[in-house]
């Protein structure tokens, strides 16, 4: 070995330090501690300057694997002077000391090369099971350690793969921040598909490495839980439950996974678990259908008892305090003929003494949690031991016959367990407890009926007489337990129970005797249920006071022995193991003593039942009477209180109703905005069109002063003259007339506010807005009278406060009550006095809201009562400026007509004129305009006297004496008017239309 080391150590050709360390290999399984100690230092000089190559990091990392790790061949063939040394952590100690070791390690699992990452995955796991804290730190703070960890998981070759699932489990277990990164890092979806390629259930050993890699990321760690619910993947645990119906195929691995996948889920149900997380997760099981798979394999045939046995176990916490979920396994029924509820069959299962102890267990924790929160589970099972529910024909068995015959057979475990479970039905529970109290047994023929409770302190009181098969004192403290738990909190059952006068000298007798320390959990018990007779003593029965309870136990028992017997029951080795879990897990019969729930009781009844023996009779008596008056004063408070939630509700009716108002004057505010917007808009379109108007009226003029006619008619140059002299005349006449009308027209159009159109739907958006402001007035309305309503109320709360403090004030001056009572009734009334200043605050605010929307109200009204003024002005204006604006069309068309006739026959006239060869004056060439059409007649001299055509346009004039004839080409006078459009748009079409078509016609 010396040799060897000198090798790797000195030797510079590769091959000879190769072949060096794959001699050191082959020793080093049977030399492991020479090997170790010489060869450690220069295997780990190899792994950081031969990195290179592969070959010989391969072997020196098998060495170190051989000389750390633990194997059982190793520790037969090892020397009896070596046997007792742990060598392994030791030479794990040594490769560890330098941090730098762990991070090469780590560095070479990144080589893909199989004869370096596989013995790298084995020799690190090997380092995690020597000394996992201490691996697990120095991975942790490596960065990215442990993420080339996870890639492990992805390798094609299952067998780095299945040793990456060994060495995660190792480094995850007992680490929450490790087991946080590596659920980060995608571990939850590449195990569960690892899980899904090898069968699940039906897989091998590595589904089985999967399930426990999957346990130590979950189990009490909650942001994982969280992650791994939020990420859906509970849905894909249904699968794992589908078992077939060829159940005889059950393999000792396929046992082993099913185990391990039932665990699984009742880590995320877990009682120990945050209450939201594991009702999220409840929630979740039944909404994918994981209970229902559950259920099913939990009425299957052929199961294995330890599968059973713990699918009863997860089903317990799937539907421990979800009521959805205990609402479905209320409605499970068994394959059997009739169908029976699965709640009486498991129950069938565990009052029967053949069943094993560990499933008869798990039929207990189940009905425990079935009824654990669920008040409507508990009265089903009450109500089956009641006379109108029970079958009297004996065809069906009701869960709460199996309980009575379980209560009273001759086995004592049933009698627990059947205890047990009843008073698990009557868990806080008073309704439940005053039920069971008209619960009659038949004993035998003959005999009168007795009630159950009458029952119990019957068999309670025989003892040991009667031959059970168990444990002595199993059977007593079964009864005990249920007799307490039925008691407590319940007056009338504690009236029941002493008004039987030998219960109460069976109590003392049991308690004052000197009995071993068997017995002494007994008396206990005893003392524990006679302190609930006293607490919870109404003093309905004179013979059984409260006082007279006292004094029996001073006189007989003494009160410093009674609260000693009491202290046995928390002293018990038992009561602590009981006290830890919920889930009734003991290793055998003679253990299963007391249940969970019952040392909650323990713990909240000890202390007041030892103040209640000690107090007086006179404090007795004061404290009855600050009783009564707490309850006086509880009543009166919680009359308060919902007449303060009754205001308080009226007052989120008045918010919401506030702020639908508000919402609703926001509203009409901006219809406010966009009606001015609106009148705005209204104004610039009236000013554009008064423009456009002018634009058009002087389009007119000049086509009309355009206009020309020929043909000339011989007559008389005077008569001519004064007929042009008159139409002169006549001319001037109706173009004042018309100015006059322009002028009156432009007037009425800059007095217009806005088109027709506009102003109708101006006009429909005040109806509208008044209708809104009326449904406004009446909800304000409203308003108002719930707030009078509400008012007188609170008026009448002082006035009951007062009367309240009052008789307070004279209770306390007649009745000494002691500083505390006073103190907490000073308490209540100063609560309910700040309840009331509070809401009368509230109220002030309210008002003030109210009358700064009444005010606002008033602000829009008046806004909208101008516009509507303005608008109906504006819309009689606009009625009277439409006829004066129809009016003064007519007279225009018609002084238009008039004056096209006027320049026709001046126009004739001038031609006439000018044939006879009169000269014509220039003063009326100018006022005629016509040097256009003068020298379109000396253009046109050789054409035809009375026609003009223009070219390309389709249009041909005729002149006949007085009368203009017009023809058009439609084709060509249709393109034309085509051209115009689309080179001009439609608005300069629709206006050149307008202009000619008066013409055409």
């Amino acid at each position: 070995i010396q040799k060897l080391c000198d090798r790797v150590a000195s030797s510079t050709l590769l091959d000879d330090r190769r072949n060096a360390v794959r001699a050191l290999k082959s020793l080093s399984k049977k030399y492991r501690l020479e090997v170790g100690i010489q060869a450690m230092e220069h295997l780990i000089h190899v792994l950081q300057t031969d990195c290179s190559d592969s070959e010989i990091i391969g072997y020196a990392l098998d060495t170190l694997y051989n000389i750390i790790s633990n194997d059982e061949e190793e520790e037969v063939e090892e020397n009896s002077t070596r046997q007792n040394e742990d060598l392994g952590s030791q030479f794990t100690e040594i490769f560890i000391k330098q941090q730098e070791n762990v991070t090469l390690l780590l560095s070479l699992l990144e080589e893909f090369d199989f004869h370096v990452r596989w013995p790298g995955v084995k020799l690190l796991t090997s380092l995690l099971k020597q000394l996992g804290p201490q691996v697990q730190q120095i991975i942790l703070v490596s960065p990215m350690g442990v993420s080339r960890l996870m890639d492990l998981l992805a390798d094609s070759r299952e067998v780095i793969r299945n040793d990456g699932v060994l060495l995660l489990q190792a480094l995850t277990r007992s680490n929450g921040a490790i087991q946080k990164i590596v659920a980060f890092e995608n571990a939850f979806e590449r195990l569960l598909d690892i899980i899904t390629e090898e069968g699940n259930s039906d897989g091998g050993i590595v589904v089985e490495d999967c399930l426990i890699l999957l346990q130590n990321l979950l189990k009490n760690n909650n942001s994982n839980q969280n992650f791994f619910k939020e990420g859906s993947y509970i849905q894909r645990m249904k699968p794992w439950f589908e078992v077939g119906d060829e159940n005889s195929g059950w393999s000792a691995q396929k046992v082993t996974n099913l185990h391990l996948m039932l665990q699984l889920v009742r880590v995320l149900v877990s009682p120990n678990n945050p209450p939201g997380a594991t009702s999220s997760c409840q929630k979740a099981m039944f909404q994918c259908g994981l209970l229902q798979q559950l259920c099913t394999i939990l009425m299957a045939t052929g199961v294995p008892a330890d599968i059973l046995t713990e699918t009863i176990n997860t089903v317990s916490e799937v539907i421990r305090g979800c009521q959805v979920n205990q609402d479905y396994f209320a409605s499970v029924n068994a394959p059997s003929n009739p169908p029976r509820p699965a709640i009486v069959v498991l129950l069938m299962s565990m009052v029967n003494e053949r069943q094993p102890f560990v499933l008869r267990c798990a039929v207990l924790y189940c009905f425990q949690c079935f009824l654990y929160k669920n008040q409507k589970g508990q009265g089903e099972i009450v109500a089956t031991l009641l006379p109108s529910t029970i079958d009297a024909t004996g065809n069906s068995v009701s869960a709460g016959q199996l309980l009575c015959g379980g209560l009273f057979s001759t086995d004592s475990l049933s009698n627990w367990c059947a205890a047990v479970a009843l008073a698990h039905a009557l868990q806080e529970n008073a309704t439940q407890k005053e039920q069971l109290l008209r619960v009659q047994l038949a004993t035998s023929i003959g005999n009168p009926p007795v009630s159950l409770l009458q029952q119990c302190t019957n068999i309670l009181s025989q003892g040991d007489k009667i031959d059970r098969r168990g444990s002595k004192i199993q059977t007593r403290v079964g009864l005990l337990m249920l007799l307490c738990t039925w008691l407590s909190n319940c007056p009338i059952a504690v009236t029941h129970f002493l008004h039987n006068s030998a219960n109460v000298p069976f109590l003392t007798g049991q308690i004052a005797e000197n009995l071993g320390e068997e017995e002494q959990l007994v008396q206990g018990l005893c003392a524990l249920l006679l302190g609930i007779s006293i607490y919870f003593n109404d003093n309905s029965l004179e013979s059984y006071m409260k006082d007279k309870l006292k004094q029996l136990i001073e006189k007989r028992i003494g009160k410093e022995n009674f609260i000693e017997k009491l202290g046995f029951i928390s002293k018990h080795e038992l009561y602590s193991r009981a006290s830890q879990k919920p889930q009734p897990n003991f290793p055998s019969p003679e253990y299963m003593i007391f249940d969970h729930e019952f040392t909650k009781l323990v713990k909240e009844l000890e202390g007041v039942i030892t103040k209640a023996i000690y107090k007086s009779s006179e404090e007795d008596k004061k404290e009855e009477e600050v009783k009564k008056t707490l309850e006086q004063f509880d009543s009166i408070v919680t009359h308060y209180k919902n007449m303060i939630q009754e205001q308080d509700l009226q007052l989120e009716e008045l918010k919401q109703q506030i702020s639908t108002l508000k919402c609703q004057n926001e509203q009409l505010q901006t219809a406010v905005t966009q009606q001015v917007s609106q009148i705005q808009q209204h104004k610039d379109q009236y000013n554009l069109l008064k423009i456009q108007l002018g634009k058009e009226n002087q389009h007119q003029g000049s086509h009309s002063d355009g206009a020309q006619m020929n043909g000339i008619q011989p007559e008389e140059i005077g008569r001519l003259r004064e007929e042009i002299e008159e139409l002169k005349s006549n001319q001037e006449l109706l173009q004042s007339q018309l100015a006059e009308k322009d002028s009156l027209i432009e007037n009425l159009k800059s007095s217009q506010p806005s088109p027709g159109t506009n102003e109708q739907s101006s006009a429909t958006d005040s109806a509208r807005e008044s209708e809104q402001i009326a449904e406004l007035k009446q909800e304000l309305a409203t308003l108002k009278s719930q707030l009078n309503s509400q008012s007188v109320e609170i008026t009448k709360l002082q006035t009951e406060k007062q009367e309240l403090l009052q008789k307070t004030e004279a209770l306390t001056q007649s009745v000494p009550v002691p500083g505390e009572s006073e103190t907490v009734v000073a308490t209540r009334t100063t609560d309910v006095e700040g309840r009331l200043s509070a809401l009368l605050q509230e109220t002030k605010e309210l008002k003030n809201e109210i009358k700064a929307l009444s005010e606002e109200r008033t602000a829009i009204k008046e806004q909208l009562d101008s516009s509507n003024s303005t608008i109906a002005i504006l819309q009689n204006e606009k009625n009277k400026l439409e006829v004066d604006i129809t009016d003064s069309k007519k007279e225009q068309d018609d002084l238009l007509v008039l004056l096209a006739d006027q320049d026709q026959k001046i126009f004739s006239l001038k031609n006439k004129l000018k044939e006879l060869g009169h000269p014509v004056e220039e003063e009326d060439e100018l006022e005629s305009g016509d040097q256009d059409d003068e020298d379109d007649e000396d253009e046109d001299d050789g054409k035809e006297q009375g026609r003009y055509e223009l070219e390309g346009h389709g249009v041909t004039i005729f002149t006949r004496k007085e009368f203009t004839f017009v023809q058009i080409d439609l084709k060509a006078f249709s393109e034309v008017i085509c051209g115009v459009l689309d080179e001009n748009g439609p608005i300069f079409g629709h206006r050149f239309l307008k202009v000619l078509l008066p013409f055409i016609t």
